[in-house]
């Protein structure tokens, strides 16, 4: 990329793809409009009606630097800083993982599941960058939400985007392992997007996923005893008619016949809109 060649958006949207193609880059065409959108300040659809705009040697200096970080398979949320999330802007950085649209998908289920609710409280276990409270406050700001994380490096970002969203989200620092060390108190609504992925998967994922999302929040010693903890937990600080929500490996749904005693739950494993199966939703009768 020389300074010294006449760089048009155009020119830099072609010159970028071919090489972040080389590069074996995912979506490349799409991370060169991210990555310029971003540093022009323009939406990536404005950026086809300005072909001809000449790029300043300021732009270009700038844009090299993320280029250079993109090339090297960095998550294009990393690079810039942020990632929409259903409602919200969530800033993000090597601590906490990327949402996932799938955990939108979450979220749209607990809405839609408590519309009619004035005011519950919410628990969100493994809280990560926050998102999940975050996007549930902003649709419903009388709800009292928690968010915990053993991570204090992403209960960092996770007050961050408290602040920034301007919602009023509790963030904790909890262990799901160390029972004495969460919340001792009655919820409506427990969720959870644990680490659910087996360690020998690695081999199998991106090398963005790999090389720069905190593995700590993707992968998991045991799935199982993940799941029979959050059930134990939710066993005895959810009210009676509470619902515990967890979103799921799509290849390693939980054996809930082991995992919980019918005579306590009510449950049903649900599939995303890509058809996979993704959440659990199980109902404390009593």
């Amino acid at each position: 990329m020389s300074a010294k060649t006449d760089w048009t958006v155009l020119r830099m949207l072609e010159w970028a793809t071919e090489y972040f193609n080389e590069k074996k880059i995912l979506s490349p065409r799409l991370s060169i409009e991210w990555l310029l959108s971003h540093v022009l300040n323009v939406k990536r659809l404005d950026l086809y009606m300005q072909f001809d705009r000449p790029l300043t040697s300021h732009e270009l200096d700038e844009l090299r630097a993320l280029v250079k970080r993109r090339a090297l398979h960095e998550p294009l949320q990393y690079i810039t800083g942020s990632t929409s999330f259903y409602n919200a802007e969530i800033f993000v950085d090597k601590n906490v993982l990327i949402p996932r649209s799938e955990t939108e998908e979450l979220v749209e289920l607990i809405l839609n599941d408590h519309s009619t609710s004035n005011s519950i409280s919410v628990l969100d276990i493994g809280t990560g960058s926050g998102c999940i409270p975050i996007a549930i406050q902003l649709e419903m700001p009388e709800w009292a939400l928690t968010g915990i994380d053993i991570s204090e490096e992403a209960l960092t970002v996770a007050r961050k985007n408290n602040s920034t969203n301007k919602t009023s989200v509790k963030f904790l620092n909890g262990d799901l392992f160390n029972s004495k060390s969460l919340p001792d108190q009655i919820y409506d609504v427990i969720v959870s997007n644990p680490p659910y992925i087996p360690h020998y998967e690695k081999s199998d994922m991106d090398k963005q996923v790999i090389d720069f999302e905190p593995h700590l929040a993707l992968f998991c010693d045991d799935r199982d005893n993940v799941y029979q903890c959050l059930v134990k937990y939710a066993q005895g600080h959810l009210k009676t008619g509470g619902i515990l929500y967890v979103e799921l490996h799509h290849d390693h749904p939980p054996d809930n016949e082991n995992l919980f005693d019918s005579k306590l739950w009510s449950y049903q494993i649900m599939k995303d809109l890509g058809h996979n199966t993704r959440f659990l939703k199980a109902t404390l009768l009593g």
